[in-house]
Order: structure tokens, then C-alpha cells, then sequence
């Protein structure tokens, strides 16, 4: 215990420490800008980032999570700011945080992460333009006014009023956010919002420029209560919850975020929402901003090194350090440098990054739309909206029915629906399914994963309809049964439904297709593939289509019963196949009238470094069967008498009676024959004995369809038996 303890404690120090010096390095200068922005007293930040580092740190559910005042919320701050005043804004935060505690303790975490990510990037970048466009006003020497819009139309008037040494000071303060990144290491040790704002603030001072101060004199000591806000409580609980919300959701979307970008323990999401309920009612008790986590602090946090929560809680305990020690010094930082730091800030939320990710899932309507109702109306009106468009793209996606039809060579028409067929796709699939000339035979693919009833009656009713103007239809479910239940009377959820195999590409022909009657059931299953299985493994062949690089050479019979990839559930590109009567392998030198297994032999071990070369034999074995018999029976096939002479050592060392069990014991001794002459090809036996390559033998029961494991030399073992021995990758040498 006491060993555990002090690997903690080092850990802690030499990892948590330093990171909590950074993050804290960044958080004083944010928090004073979120502050700022939000129309409450700039002492408000600090204490929301100590509280937020300590309180939430300490009880949260996330490692390296930094939470503090965050700019999402300053559009909502600063209207409660001016209807109801700090002290009532501050009980709001007190009970959003109660709020936040309740859901957390009714697991209600995970609810937040159904938010549409368009609608989230889209409010940060409308909340970034608005603080963007207020503090500009402030950088120009004036004062933000109380709308978007308003900022936007009076920012000329502004400009042509603007003050000389407060623009420079803006100006010089975003030159240094910008051009830090570029500069040496060494030197970008110190976060760059707080070099801009000492660089501005040594210029002003060092020139005597006139700019605003900022004044934190007796803010500590000039603690009041929160207060009761006025008698409008259906405004203000509409305020709690979306405080409680708002703040919620971004905590628990950067929870996510920051868990993808370490390796430590992942974030208990519930936990964390109750500690960042606990931390805004402390919050706001003491009079500070909501807290929330913050995706700037938390990254920051991670690349500094953060191993635990211990990195965010001392960086709470070095901001309250800092504004009861150490709040003299923050007015040497003028004003307009803070709003140049939040002008930039906004900007930044506008992400390239996330437009293009948006755009990639046609979300782009709901990202613009939620960007502008936030900037135009308000950032509640902004997100539900927002929200509202999101919900309705997915509803016009149920209405999506895709059907594809063609003509066949017979006279046939195949149409292939695809989709889910609700309500509200039956117009677009009843129209394309009445433009199917009438008296001809449809094939008819429902490629689909949900139907309800009114697209089933829709089916039915032109299935009908087509069929008693001469036609016919013939109706092929590609997954669950949906019409078939349906047109049975059988429920369309029954409680306990027979499992159903994902897709049926392993039936015989005579299986799937047993009232066919076509000449080639080749081509037919081309074109199956063509339809069902080649748009799913199309990428995989593209991926393939440079060159092979299989793992296994895989030695079988031709019997047709026997598929190599269905019995050992493998892929395009896994085996290197060798199929023969018999499974034989020919001694080394034994037959140069014949190189095509030694040929296989060579290239898979000299060209294709596999690392396992496997022979799979089978019960009911036709070959060794020919071999128990009398060779006369063989006389009229010279060809295959000639091949199984590679098949005489097996059968030499059967012994006993050749009675009933003799095949099927027969066809065991065989592959571990075949195993043996493997060794007799030198490159083999030399990477056997150099663990570079694995021989293994299979046995493939049909009649169980059972996977049986035949090592060399001993007793075959069942694949359920203790004595299993499975197949272990050998690394691949290199080449």
C-alpha cells in the first residue's frame, strides 16, 4: 500500500505538477475574457476557474477534464446579467447546478451525446462571431452594444471614432496570438494568450499609453449572497435548465473528446455531470461564473503531460493563490487587450475542420442554421431550431426508398428496394413499383431493415394488382422476413422470433434457388454476387487489387463439400489455396512429371512468407476410398490411379481390419501423412525448425460439420476437447 502511495505521489509530481502549472498559465486570462464578455465582475472567471478546478476536478468522473467559465455560456450570462442582475444570475447557477445533480444521479449522462455535433459546432461559432463582434467595439475604444446585429450595423461608425493607442494595443495583442505558434520551442513554453497579454501590457505601460485599466480592488472582500430573482419563475426555470443544459452538454461532449486523446482511464460521463453540478452550486454560491469543461484548458492539460485529476485540481488551487495574492497585478492588463484576446477566441470557434466534417454527412443546412439563429435571435432560438432541422433531415431520410430496376436477358425484371420502408417512403416506392410495365415477371430484392404496415400493404397491394393483370412476382427478403411475416398474419415483433442467418450465401443453389430452371447456374450466381455481395466488398478488392499477401497456405481436396473459407471463417486475401484429389502432398522428388503442389509449396514459402501451411482432409474421403478398394476399380482411370500412388504411404500405415470405420480412419492418417511429406521440402523443413513457419492439420467431419485439429504424430483432438490445440500466428519474417 505504502509502495502504491508513493508511486502516486511521484506520479503526481512529476507529471500533474508541471501540467497544472500550464493549464493555469491559460485559464487566468480566459477566465477574465469569459468575464468579461458576460457582463459579470471579471473576479467571477477566477472563481469559477478555482472552483471548477478543485470541486470539479476532485469530483468529477473524468482524469485530465479542466472545467472553468466557459464562452458558450456568455450569451446567456450576460442576458441574465441584464434582466435580473449578478446576485439573482448567480442562485440561477446555484439551482442549474442542482439541476445538473439530479440528472446525473438518474444516469442521464449518456442523453447528451444524441445532440447532433452540426448543432453544437454551429452554436460555438455563432457564440464566437457574437463575442467576436461586441469585444471589437471594445478594441476600438468603444462600448459593445446589446445585440448582434446592432454591433454589426454601428461597427463603421466605430471604426472611423476609434482611439489610437487602445487599437494598437488590440492590434499588437492578436500579432502575438498569431505569430506565437511560429516561434521556438523554448520559448512557446509560455501559453500564448498569457504572452499576449503581458507583451501588450509591457508596451502600454512602457509607452504611456492611454488605455483601460482593469480594477479588481476589493472585489474578493465585496462578497454578497445570491438573491432571489423577481417574481418571473416561469422565465427563470426556463433560464435554470437551459444553464443546466447548455453547460451539461458541452462538459460531457469534451469529456468525450479528451477521452480520444489519452490513454488513461475513461470518463464515468454520470460522475462527471454530478461534479459539474456540485462545482456550479459552489460556484455559484461564492459568486462566480458557471462552470463547465472546457476543451482549450482540457487539451492543454493533456499535452502538458496531465496524468490524473490531480493536474486540474491544483491548477484551481493556483488561480485562488493567484486572485488572493497576487489580483494587484491584473491591472496592469488593459482592458482592450482582453477583448482582443475574446475577438480572437470567437474566431477560432469558427472551425474549418468542423465544417467539412458537417458536410461530409450533408449536415451543413442544420450547422448554417443553427449558427444564425443563434447570432440573429438567440442562442436558445438558435440551438432549438437547430435541433428542429436536425430532426427533420433524419425524417426525410426514412422517406428515402431506393428501388433499382433493370432488364433481364429473359424478359424478367429485377427491382431491388433498399431502405426502410415506412409511411412515409410509400408514395416514391408505390410510384416506382407502378412503373413496372404490367404482365411481366418481376423479381422483386427487399434489401431492407424495417417495414411497417403501410409499406406493406403498399407491396402487397401492387403485388396483387400486377398479378391479375397477368404478371408475376416473386418476392426475395435479403434479411429478416418482413413481408413474409406480414403476409403470413404472424407478428411483426413476436416475442421470441428464430434467430435468422445474416445473409444466405453459403446455401447450396439447390437451397436458395430449388424451382430455377436456368441453364447456368454459374452465371446466375454471378450476377447474385454482382447485386448482393460485390458493392459490400468492393472496397476490400480495391484494397487487395496491388498484390496478395496471405498469411496461410491452406492445402485441401477438391470434394465439393468442402469451402475453405466457410469452415475457417476466413476473407479475400487470407489463404493461399491448394486444392487437389486427396489433399496429397508428393514427397520431394517423387514425381517430376507433376509440380503443381511443390510449385505452390515453393512460391508460398519463398515469395509469399506465409507463416502456417495447413492440410485439411475430410470424412467420406472419395480418394482414400479408392485406395481401400480393389485397383482394378481404377483401371479405366489411369490418370487418377497414376496420382494416387502420392496416397500409398497412408494407406501403409493403417492397420487392423479395413471394415466399416477404415475410411474414416484412413482419411485421418492421411493428413498427418501429408504433414510429413511436407518436411521432406528443404525451404519448409528449414523454417520449421527455425519457428518461422507452423505445419497444422485440419480434419472436416461433414456429417457434424465439425473443425477437428490433427497435430503431427498424435491422436486427433476435438476442437471442444481440452487437449485443443489451436493455431498461433508466427510473426512474419521480414522482407
Amino acid at each position: 500500500m505504502e509502495t502504491t502511495t508513493e508511486s502516486r505521489l511521484m506520479c503526481t509530481l512529476r507529471y500533474d505538477l508541471p501540467a497544472s502549472l500550464v493549464v493555469f498559465l491559460v485559464a487566468v486570462p480566459l477566465s477574465l475574457g469569459v468575464a468579461l464578455a458576460s457582463g459579470a465582475p471579471l473576479v467571477a472567471g477566477l472563481v469559477a476557474a478555482a472552483v471548477g478546478g478543485i470541486v470539479a476536478g476532485a469530483l468529477g468522473g473524468s482524469s485530465v477534464q479542466v472545467s472553468g467559465p466557459t464562452a458558450s455560456l456568455t450569451l446567456v450570462i450576460a442576458g441574465l446579467v441584464h434582466a435580473y442582475g449578478w446576485q439573482a444570475t448567480c442562485l440561477i447557477t446555484v439551482l442549474a447546478g442542482a439541476v445538473q445533480v439530479l440528472l446525473g444521479a438518474f444516469k442521464a449522462a449518456r442523453a447528451a451525446l444524441a445532440v447532433s455535433p452540426a448543432v453544437v459546432h454551429g452554436m460555438l461559432a455563432g457564440v464566437g462571431i457574437i463575442i467576436a463582434l461586441a469585444q471589437l467595439h471594445v478594441v476600438l475604444g468603444g462600448s459593445p452594444q446589446h445585440s448582434a446585429w446592432a454591433n454589426l450595423t454601428q461597427l463603421p461608425g466605430q471604426i472611423i471614432d476609434m482611439h489610437g493607442h487602445k487599437v494598437m494595443v488590440g492590434v499588437l495583442t492578436v500579432t502575438v496570438l498569431l505569430v506565437w505558434d511560429r516561434l521556438p520551442k523554448p520559448v512557446r513554453a509560455v501559453p500564448a494568450p498569457l504572452a499576449a497579454l503581458l507583451v501588450a501590457a509591457g508596451t502600454a505601460w512602457m509607452f504611456n499609453w492611454s488605455v483601460t485599466r482593469i480594477d479588481l480592488s476589493g472585489a474578493i472582500t465585496g462578497w454578497a449572497p445570491p438573491q432571489l430573482p423577481p417574481d418571473d419563475w416561469h422565465n427563470v426555470v426556463g433560464a435554470v435548465l437551459l444553464v443546466a443544459l447548455l453547460a451539461g452538454a458541452e462538459s460531457l461532449l469534451c469529456c468525450v473528446a479528451t477521452d480520444g486523446t489519452h490513454t488513461g482511464r475513461r470518463s464515468d460521463l454520470d460522475r462527471e455531470l454530478s461534479g459539474q453540478g456540485v462545482a456550479n452550486m459552489v460556484s455559484g454560491v461564492l459568486g462566480g461564473l458557471p462552470v463547465a469543461g472546457v476543451i482549450v484548458r482540457s487539451t492543454t492539460n493533456v499535452r502538458a503531460g496531465a496524468r490524473s485529476h490531480w493536474s486540474a485540481i491544483l491548477h484551481g488551487v493556483w488561480v485562488l493563490l493567484f486572485a488572493l495574492c497576487l489580483g494587484w497585478t491584473i491591472k496592469l492588463i488593459p482592458m482592450e487587450a482582453l477583448a482582443a484576446l475574446l475577438v480572437f477566441i470567437g474566431l477560432r470557434t469558427i472551425s474549418l475542420g468542423h465544417v467539412r466534417k458537417v458536410h461530409g454527412h450533408n449536415e451543413v443546412p442544420v450547422y448554417l442554421v443553427t449558427l444564425g439563429g443563434v447570432i440573429l435571435v438567440g442562442l436558445a432560438e438558435g440551438v432549438l431550431a437547430g435541433l428542429a432541422l436536425a430532426a427533420l433531415l433524419a425524417l426525410r431520410r426514412l422517406t428515402r426508398v431506393t428501388v433499382d430496376k433493370r432488364e433481364e436477358g429473359n424478359g424478367r425484371v429485377r427491382a431491388t428496394v433498399s431502405g426502410s420502408l415506412t409511411f412515409l417512403g410509400v408514395p416514391q416506392l408505390t410510384q416506382e413499383l407502378r412503373a413496372i410495365p404490367a404482365s411481366t415477371a418481376v423479381d422483386l430484392d427487399l434489401n431492407i431493415d424495417f417495414m411497417d404496415n403501410a409499406a406493406f400493404e403498399a407491396i402487397h397491394s401492387w403485388r396483387l394488382d400486377h398479378e391479375r393483370l397477368g404478371g408475376t412476382v416473386t418476392i426475395d427478403e435479403l434479411h429478416d422476413e418482413w413481408y413474409a411475416m406480414a403476409a403470413s398474419g404472424t407478428r411483426m415483433f413476436p416475442a421470441k422470433s428464430p434467430p435468422k442467418p445474416a445473409g444466405r450465401w453459403w446455401l447450396p443453389w439447390t437451397h436458395r434457388r430449388p424451382d430455377t430452371a436456368v441453364e447456368c447456374q454459374l452465371i446466375l450466381g454471378a450476377d447474385e454476387f454482382h447485386r448482393r455481395t460485390a458493392p459490400l466488398v468492393r472496397a476490400i478488392f480495391t484494397e487487395l487489387a496491388a498484390g496478395q499477401e496471405p498469411s496461410h497456405l491452406f492445402i485441401t481436396c477438391a470434394d465439393s463439400r468442402i469451402m475453405p473459407s466457410l469452415i475457417t471463417s476466413s476473407g479475400p486475401g487470407d489463404l493461399f489455396t491448394v486444392r487437389n484429389i486427396g489433399n496429397l502432398v508428393p514427397r520431394a522428388g517423387s514425381d517430376p512429371g507433376d509440380d503443381s503442389v511443390a510449385a505452390a509449396i515453393e512460391y508460398a514459402t519463398r515469395v509469399l512468407n506465409v507463416h502456417t501451411i495447413t492440410v485439411c482432409g475430410h470424412s467420406s474421403c472419395g480418394a482414400m476410398a479408392a485406395l481401400l478398394r480393389d485397383p482394378a476399380t481404377t483401371a479405366e482411370l489411369p490418370q487418377l490411379r497414376r496420382w494416387l500412388r502420392h496416397g500409398g504411404a497412408s494407406l501403409s500405415r493403417l492397420d487392423g481390419a479395413r471394415d466399416d470405420g477404415a475410411l474414416d480412419a484412413l482419411c485421418r492418417l492421411n493428413v498427418r501423412q501429408q504433414l510429413e511429406n511436407l518436411r521432406t521440402y528443404g525451404k519448409v523443413d528449414e523454417q520449421v525448425r527455425a519457428g518461422r513457419l507452423k505445419l497444422v492439420g485440419l480434419y472436416f467431419d461433414i456429417a457434424s460439420a465439425r473443425v477437428q485439429v490433427v497435430p503431427p504424430g498424435e491422436p486427433v483432438a476435438d476442437a471442444d476437447h481440452p487437449s485443443f490445440s489451436r493455431c498461433r500466428p508466427v510473426p512474419r519474417p521480414a522482407t
